[in-house]
């Protein structure tokens, strides 16, 4: 259902996300050249704000040279994890994500522009006073244990956007594939093709149009306000290790229940729509797209229904959200970079539903989302679901890698895809059947 025509311009829509979130601002201020200070840095091997750091201090360095600059690897890095820890033992202070920056008595967890100012004043002051680091008092002659690497081999040069590190796109990536996961939601896909299919009654294009771009519009802004308050919910309460461990576990209960529903489709615990609520949404719906409006009360009607709506799908694709606002929190982006990686999400996560207005404008025809249909969905999202999960709870770094997250995912649809072709097409051959899906086939079999 998605045409070509707009395929093309989101994938290099994507790409200029992509490198608008990864180019780091320029520095700026100055200090008074005089003697030299230490700084040490903690990052992780791909993280965006940990490369953006790296530049500036590299900017910084080549200004001052009598600078020295300690850096240290912490997600891939036993060794420096514990120098970490005895740091911040020595510092007191809670190492919540990277960049650590510590230079004299100051520590920087994360990396905003205005620490830049704040850094350069540290820096002043060390050069000035010749500060010593506590640091460097209980931990003497510590070396630089890993020097950060330049990942050329990930490099690269795409016409007209120029060079792109791999490297540090690995939550560009994740967004993309988690939003277009999420889309496929067989709740919203199932509501916007019943709203489409009563108002292709009227027999009116621009009734259609209207109706499907004001479902969009109200939809797209009051998920982005639940993904914004989960977000916010978790920078309030902090990247702590409990919080980790409690969102994979919740990751891997909506995966197995997705899963679930491929088998037994709504029957114990479900992420769906409940039967009881289609009946009043059927009306409402009804209410808002067939009596006679005017456009402005079609617009309104429509609108205070999809936001209505919206509240009752929540139930059925939390899980990827409360996944994705924990890998930003875990990997310290804020401000911009968010911004345009939560825009990122929402507009793949529509590419579908926009497929099926535009198709329905189009050939003034509904599709039709049956239960065949929702049931292959459940499968493939529940299993990249558990599969986030459990990588979450065993080694979260792993998603901070473009080839080892994209392997993640890889893995989930693969094993997704053995699954549903072994219980569609080699289990029945051998007369094995099982599931709610082959009720019919069952009673055909015992009579």
């Amino acid at each position: 259902m998605i045409n070509k025509k707009i395929l093309i311009p989101v994938i290099l829509l994507s790409l200029l996300f992509i490198l608008i979130g990864t180019v780091p601002a320029e520095a700026g201020g100055s200090v008074q050249k005089s003697a030299g200070t230490t700084i040490y840095f903690f990052w992780g091997d791909g993280c965006p704000h940990c490369a953006d750091e790296e530049i500036f201090l590299k900017e910084i360095k080549k200004e001052y040279p009598q600078i020295i600059v300690q850096d240290y690897e912490v997600w891939y890095n036993a060794d420096n994890q514990e120098i970490l820890k005895k740091v911040a033992a020595i510092m007191d202070f809670e190492p919540k994500g990277v960049p650590v920056t510590i230079i004299g008595n100051e520590v920087w967890i994360g990396f905003l522009d205005q620490y830049k100012a704040e850094m350069r004043a540290a820096i002043g002051n060390c050069i000035a006073n010749s500060c010593v680091s506590p640091i460097e008092k209980e931990i003497p002659g510590v070396e630089t244990a890993v020097s950060v690497p330049s990942n050329s081999d990930q490099v690269i040069t795409v016409p007209f956007f120029g060079d792109i590190d791999l490297g540090q796109q690995s939550l560009a990536i994740s967004t993309l594939i988690i939003g277009f996961v999420d889309g496929f939601n067989p709740c919203s896909l199932w509501v916007i093709s019943v709203l489409l299919a009563l108002t292709l009654t009227s027999g009116s294009r621009t009734k259609v149009i209207t109706v499907g771009l004001t479902y969009l519009i109200v939809t797209t802004f009051v998920y982005s306000l639940f993904i914004l308050g989960v977000f916010t919910l978790f920078s309030y309460i902090g990247y702590l290790k409990w919080i980790q461990v409690i969102v994979a576990l919740v990751a891997i209960g909506f995966g197995v229940i997705n899963m679930k529903d491929y088998f037994w489709y709504k029957e114990g615990v479900s992420f769906t729509i409940s039967d009881k609520h289609k009946p009043k949404l059927y009306k409402n719906m009804r209410d808002s797209v067939v009596t006679p409006r005017s456009l402005i009360g079609l617009i309104s009607s429509t609108a205070v229904m999809a936001a209505g709506v919206s509240l009752i799908e929540f139930s059925c694709t939390a899980g990827f959200p409360v996944i994705w606002s924990n890998i930003m929190i875990a990997n310290n982006v804020g401000g911009l970079y968010f911004a345009l990686l939560l825009g990122l999400y929402m507009l793949i996560y529509l590419l579908d539903e926009i497929g099926v207005v535009a198709a329905a404008s189009v050939t003034m025809k509904a599709a039709r989302v049956e239960e065949k249909h929702g049931r292959v969905l459940k499968l493939f999202s529940g299993t990249i679901m558990l599969a986030l999960g459990v990588v979450m709870l065993i080694e979260p770094a792993i998603m901070n890698n473009l080839s080892s997250s994209l392997g993640v995912f890889v893995i989930a649809l693969a094993v997704a895809a053995i699954i549903y072709i072994v219980h569609q097409k080699t289990l029945p051959r051998m007369g094995i059947y099982i599931g709610s899906g082959f009720k019919e086939i069952k009673k055909k079999k015992r009579h």
